[in-house]
């Protein structure tokens, strides 16, 4: 299979040796959940810690401290992008955006990429594990009719624009370019690993879970017995609010981090270092999916187009706390 992500990543090896989750089966809270104890609800107002935040409300409702910590691992916080009205915006959808003064539009092959939506850092909620900067401007762009035929990612770009930048509303590059504009609030979601909940008894889904992840999964319900409500739970404190215009944080795109798997080891294979047998292949690229999952996440994930597209940017952990969001890789996917 050719890598989804092949031309943009074919640098990566040399010189360096609407929800996209699945989640449990599970919603709210069963009704027999012990009730209200003071203090679990509090937690849910910010995302800082947000580790601590799920052990002290699982601690209040009488889990074990063990699977507690076993099950954390897993668990990561999204910021969804919902349009709002009045107070408490965090960035703006559609329109023109702020540019650096003397700063063109960008650009590929001489035409202007269209503005998504742009977001101010230091109006978002802090999470740990997604180390946006702490101030600046997030401006995304991206072409998704030519992007998606393109593996070179300069049909997509993400800019970022430090605190203190001077700049200027931009003139669109022409009449009816822009996309309709609004505002956007910012709300946590709770994210677990697609594999993550699924039971053998629903044997459709068990099926189509590779024998790595089957694995995976029996060793999560041995070691967490209370899976199902430790899931429940975390999608109670961070349900996110009314329907996302976009994602950023939380898990990467599975089949972005499977293209980089497989062009890692296909680069350790060049240069000698591992040799692979053909029909163990598929297994160490999803031993090395599991192991990147921990190295890249989501920078932003949203439909465009009228969600006949999907457009994606997947980023190094430390490439966004550097703010080097040119580093991100953009891959926009067609929905049938």
């Amino acid at each position: 299979m050719e890598p989804l992500v092949k031309g943009w990543l074919d640098g990566l090896w040399e010189g360096s040796c609407w929800s996209s989750v699945a989640g449990c089966g599970v919603g709210r809270l069963p009704t027999n959940t012990p009730p209200g104890r003071p203090g679990w609800r509090e937690v849910i107002m910010s995302g800082m810690d947000h580790q601590g935040q799920f052990r002290r409300a699982a601690l209040e409702l009488g889990f074990p401290d063990d699977e507690i910590s076993r099950f954390s691992r897993h668990l990561r916080l999204s910021i969804g992008l919902s349009g709002v009205s009045g107070d408490g915006s965090v960035g703006q959808f559609g329109g023109v955006p702020r540019l650096p003064v003397g700063m063109s539009w960008p650009s590929a092959d001489d035409s202007p990429l269209p503005f998504v939506f742009s977001v101010d850092c230091g109006a978002l909620p802090r999470v740990d594990g997604f180390e946006v900067p702490a101030d600046g401007t997030l401006l995304v762009f991206l072409n998704h009719e030519d992007d998606h035929l393109d593996d070179t990612g300069k049909y997509a770009r993400v800019v970022y624009v430090p605190n203190g930048t001077d700049t200027a509303v931009a003139e669109s590059p022409h009449s009816g370019f822009t996309g309709r504009q609004y505002d956007v609030s910012a709300s946590l979601l709770a994210e677990l690993p697609r594999w993550f909940g699924t039971d053998e008894d629903e044997e459709e889904d068990w099926e189509d879970l590779s024998p790595f992840h089957q694995q995976l999964v029996r060793d999560l319900e041995r070691d967490v017995p209370h899976l199902n409500e430790l899931c429940a739970l975390a999608y109670d404190l961070w349900p996110g609010e009314g329907l996302a215009s976009a994602r950023i944080g939380g898990y990467a795109e599975d089949e972005v981090i499977t293209s980089i798997a497989e062009q890692t080891l296909a680069g350790l294979e060049k240069a000698g270092e591992i040799v692979i047998p053909m029909a163990k292949w598929s297994s160490h690229v999803e031993k090395e999916t599991h192991r990147l999952t921990s190295e890249w996440m989501s920078l932003a994930r949203f439909p465009v187009a009228d969600e006949y597209y999907y457009g994606s940017f997947t980023i190094r952990h430390d490439d966004l706390a550097a703010a080097r969001v040119d580093k991100a890789l953009p891959v926009t996917t067609f929905s049938e």
